[in-house]
């Protein structure tokens, strides 16, 4: 965690908003606190965000285009003086081609660190590849047991422009845990830095950007069944990685003592795990000697999609210590290429992956105790975030977590001041504990609500905190079936959507129709635009708070 809090100096970034089945932010329509007014994307923005059904429409209808963040900080902005960077970085890799590569290892710091080593491992690749896929980390943003992928269709960066594989993402987005989570790709490097070095030794590929949250072993080997279901010959997978962060920086000095080689035995470690495929073992390894890989995931995911006889090469080893010829802190880097074939197979059976939702009767009652505690858990993360600028595990946590919280299930976390909203966000389907869509969403609401500037520590004290435990979504018929005060409601239409919690209505006095042409409003879409050729599902909610 502390990794992706020093290498940048970026805190928490927004969390925009993403249709069925990613997060919500409910436009409460009580008079906001600290608000800036904010509009929709255009068109023409860096980054578009409407869908259709889980389908992108950007090829349909426009270039939506991604632009790289990292140009000028983790690599030269201009053209001319990167080129010439990455060209001598190819020139001096040592490394064979070969005609089977199917995946590599590399890793993603600044160019001036570990640009060679990277192309070491790229160099290995010996054929053109039509379609490339890059898994990294999420430094900046805590997401749990979710991969996301972008909505655009190109990224951009000063050695031009890359046609995204839409198609294949579209096919990820059937999946519950691959979500779209724009602002993750927007400032994320784990991926984006792969990208010139991409562009500089291979032509016409398509690109598959994947940013990985924190997964258990569970999700990453159906993420791995997934993606591998979806492969064919001509696909390049990389798992972007750095490997061990020695030093105060990033909280990890487990030794004082012949520091260049205690970091590479830990380093060779981690290997004799890549090397055997074993991505069990190697998650094992990494908890039990708290090596800090910040790619773990990734690594584990692509471990889990390759089967012997593929094999693996250690093709390049390097430090920022030997780099700098200072070991105070370190960050070491490896280039891994692994040579077979992707075996033809079908894409895993959706309901086979997902975790069944649970149906509106089954959702387990919630006592009083349960609602105190989640109330706890919501202001105990909260202060937790803002006082260490990270999001808690749950050993920092006081709560004690019962069978009731533990169950799939969606929530919103709504704060007020003085009787004002001050941020609400939340999940419309379920996809994770109970529990942790409060965790999740209480962090969300105090910082990513993108109506409001951050939640302070010294408002805390101001703020009271309302939790929404939801039951899953179900399609209605017609807007006739909406019950005003029972039911909240998802309305989409012409790819737009947009949600109100069920106690919206009745707090600002709304009939349906009121509420329906609030709600198209706020899908940016006419006010009448519910009358016709719209969708809804109607939720819901098991509603309660702190007292005011």
């Amino acid at each position: 965690m502390k990794k992706w809090l020093n290498e940048s100096n970026l805190c928490v970034v927004i969390l925009y908003l993403c249709i069925f089945g990613m997060f919500f932010t409910v436009a409460c329509e009580k008079t906001p606190v600290g608000t800036k007014e904010t509009k929709e994307p255009s068109p023409t923005s860096s980054y578009q965000k409407t869908e259709v059904e889980g389908k992108s429409i950007e090829a349909e209808r426009a270039k939506v285009v991604l632009n790289s963040s990292l140009a000028g900080r983790w690599y030269p902005a201009d053209a001319q003086l990167l080129n010439k960077q990455i060209a001598g970085f190819f020139e001096k890799a040592e490394a064979t081609p070969k005609d089977n590569v199917i995946a590599l290892i590399l890793p993603h710091a600044g160019y001036a660190y570990s640009g060679q080593t990277a192309a070491y491992g790229l160099k290995t690749a010996g054929k053109e590849y039509k379609r490339i896929i890059v898994i990294g980390p999420s430094h900046y943003f805590p997401m749990q047991e979710t991969l996301s992928v972008p909505r655009v269709t190109h990224y951009e960066t000063p050695l031009g422009q890359v046609p995204l594989d839409v198609e294949f993402i579209n096919q990820l987005c059937q999946y519950s845990m691959f979500q779209n989570i724009p602002q993750t790709h927007k400032h994320e490097h784990s991926v984006q830095i792969e990208l010139p070095l991409l562009q500089h030794c291979q032509k016409d590929f398509k690109f598959v950007p994947i940013v990985a949250g924190s997964c258990s072993l569970e999700t990453i080997r159906k993420a791995g069944e997934i993606l591998k279901g979806l492969l064919d010959e001509d696909t390049l997978v990389i798992a972007s990685s750095d490997f061990v962060h020695y030093g105060p920086n990033y909280g990890f000095t487990p030794f004082t003592e012949d520091i260049p080689n205690k970091i590479k035995e830990l380093d060779m470690g981690a290997y004799e795990h890549i090397a055997e495929l074993d991505s069990s073992g190697f998650l094992g390894y990494r908890r039990k000697t708290g090596a800090t890989i910040c790619g773990y995931v990734p690594i584990a995911i692509l471990l889990s999609m390759l089967e012997k006889p593929a094999k693996a090469q250690l093709v390049k080893y390097a430090t920022s210590g030997q780099l700098t010829g200072d070991f105070t802190n370190s960050v070491s880097y490896l280039s891994v290429a692994f040579s077979g074939t992707w075996k033809t197979n079908s894409p895993p059976v959706k309901s086979m992956i997902d975790t069944p939702a649970l149906t509106a009767q089954a959702c387990p009652e919630l006592s009083r105790r349960d609602k105190k505690q989640l109330l706890i858990l919501a202001r105990e993360t909260i202060l937790f975030a803002l006082s260490h600028n990270r999001a808690p595990q749950e050993s920092d946590l006081s709560v004690t977590i019962s069978e009731a919280m533990s169950q799939t299930r969606a929530a919103f976390v709504t704060l007020e001041k003085h009787g004002r909203l001050r941020g609400c966000i939340g999940d419309i389907l379920p996809r994770r504990p109970l529990y942790k869509s409060v965790i999740a969403n209480a962090i969300n609401a105090c910082v990513n609500d993108r109506r409001f500037l951050p939640v302070t520590l010294a408002e805390c004290n101001d703020i009271t905190i309302e939790i929404s435990a939801l039951t899953p979504p179900q399609e209605v018929a017609s807007s006739a079936d909406i019950r005003i005060g029972i039911d909240g409601v998802v309305l989409r239409k012409d790819g737009r959507s947009a949600v109100y919690l069920p106690q919206v209505a009745p707090e600002q006095g709304w009939d349906l129709e009121t509420t329906l042409t609030h709600l198209s409003m706020k899908a940016g879409l006419p006010p009448d635009a519910w009358k016709e050729g719209a969708t809804f599902l109607a939720f819901q909610a098991d509603v309660f708070g702190e007292e005011k």
